[in-house]
């Protein structure tokens, strides 16, 4: 090669290759996760508000059914015809069942036991006592009960009651608003439930709460 061919200094340089990272773009900052809206707190408050509400409610009924004095606890029926119902016998006693037809032309007491009730072994001795007054007819509502069960306890502890009748499925209890056993309903002569006595009826209870509310019936 002559000195007239010989290259410039720099002129057939090959470029220095370029990589791909010098291709690349950097990435942009990541932009800060957006606030949480304000709306949500609220949203999660009002979505707490009916769960509070239920359980508010389910304390008061709860205080007001096992606190205090359960003979007292309203029941909306007070006032009100009984309801329509047809109870066959209890089978094994030789006494009738009764229904809603029943229940007037004479002041009647409907007492809900059954033997497996235990404060009703403890009323018993004052059924016996209501059962003698000719005033009043005492009427008893089996309740979910075994009928051969239900006998051995009248046999034992003797057997106020003018009729019986059976409701072993609970269905006429649940018409009546029972909340348990045993309870006692005073009926006036138009067949209106006058009073609801709820518990055993204790010779002091008898005495001061449950016969006032007889009388008041009689005196009607």
């Amino acid at each position: 090669m002559s000195e007239s061919e010989t290259p410039k200094p720099g002129a057939d340089a090959t470029p220095a290759p370029v990589t791909p990272e010098a291709k690349q773009t950097p990435a942009p900052a990541p932009e800060p996760a957006p606030a949480a809206p304000e709306a949500a707190p609220h949203r999660l408050k009002l979505a707490m508000l009916p769960l509070g509400l239920f359980v508010a409610l389910a304390l008061l009924f709860w205080f007001g059914l096992f606190s205090g004095d359960k003979s007292k606890i309203p029941s909306a029926l007070i006032g009100k015809p009984v309801p329509a119902f047809a109870l066959e016998p209890l089978e094994g006693t030789g006494l009738p069942g009764f229904s809603s037809g029943t229940l007037k032309d004479q002041v009647t007491l409907v007492n809900v036991w059954a033997s497996w009730c235990v404060p009703c072994r403890e009323e018993h001795p004052q059924l016996v006592e209501l059962g003698k007054d000719p005033r009043i007819k005492l009427y008893g509502l089996n309740y979910k009960d075994k009928a051969d069960n239900a006998r051995r306890f009248l046999e034992r502890f003797g057997n106020p009651y003018v009729a019986i009748g059976a409701d072993q499925s609970g269905r006429t209890g649940i018409d009546w608003g029972v909340y348990g056993v045993p309870e006692t309903f005073v009926i006036g002569r138009d067949g209106t439930i006058r009073y609801k006595f709820i518990g055993p009826i204790m010779p002091d209870t008898l005495k001061t709460t449950l016969m006032p509310e007889v009388e008041k019936a009689l005196a009607k």
